[in-house]
């Protein structure tokens, strides 16, 4: 994939992928317009083949609200095929009073729910969604029901580098996801 700060329309990154036939993915935030991501996907899918190019959102859930209805437009508008997946851990990273880079629970679980309720919206599919996590009992992200706090992080912060969601967060997470996808597919609630 394409990064966020990697992704100049002029930049050799992005003029590469022009040439690979594999998938590739692209992260875009809240400052990608509309123009810009539909000029992105003309450079990294040229042909407009179908599961080529993911959309990999990362905006925190307000800005994601506001701005990605305007790019699923765009993109629906120009026909485009490109698969949206939400990348709702990065998107809330922040620093606490003791110096730990971390995500909360609250702020991931909220934009993974603003991105289902947008393509609700907007008749659109949630093709998938990425995240930091270890299936490992670690206390790198707050919230949740392991109940971690900004006081408790120091006790299995075990990353070498991005925070993760632990096991439990992460299946918490999985069951919010099940339960959307369950209600899209007019199956009934859990």
């Amino acid at each position: 994939w394409v990064g966020e700060r990697t992704r100049d329309l002029d930049g050799a990154h992005l003029e590469f992928t022009r040439g690979i036939g594999n998938p590739l993915g692209v992260k875009v935030s809240d400052k990608c317009t509309p123009d810009e991501l539909i000029r992105i996907i003309n450079t990294m899918n040229p042909q407009n083949i179908p599961g080529k190019l993911s959309i990999i959102v990362r905006m925190g859930a307000e800005k994601l609200r506001k701005n990605l209805p305007e790019l699923i437009r765009a993109v629906q508008r120009e026909g485009k095929a490109v698969v949206w997946i939400s990348d709702p851990v990065h998107g809330n990273t922040r620093k606490t009073d003791g110096g730990f880079k971390t995500r909360d629970f609250e702020n991931v679980r909220a934009e993974l729910r603003a991105f289902f309720d947008v393509h609700d919206e907007m008749g659109s599919h949630p093709g998938g969604v990425h995240v930091e996590m270890t299936g490992e009992d670690v206390t790198e992200c707050t919230g949740g029901v392991s109940s971690v706090t900004d006081e408790s992080l120091k006790e299995r912060y075990n990353t070498a580098c991005d925070p993760r969601l632990n096991g439990s967060q992460a299946l918490e997470l999985a069951f919010l996801i099940a339960e959307r996808m369950r209600l899209r597919t007019g199956l009934p609630s859990l």
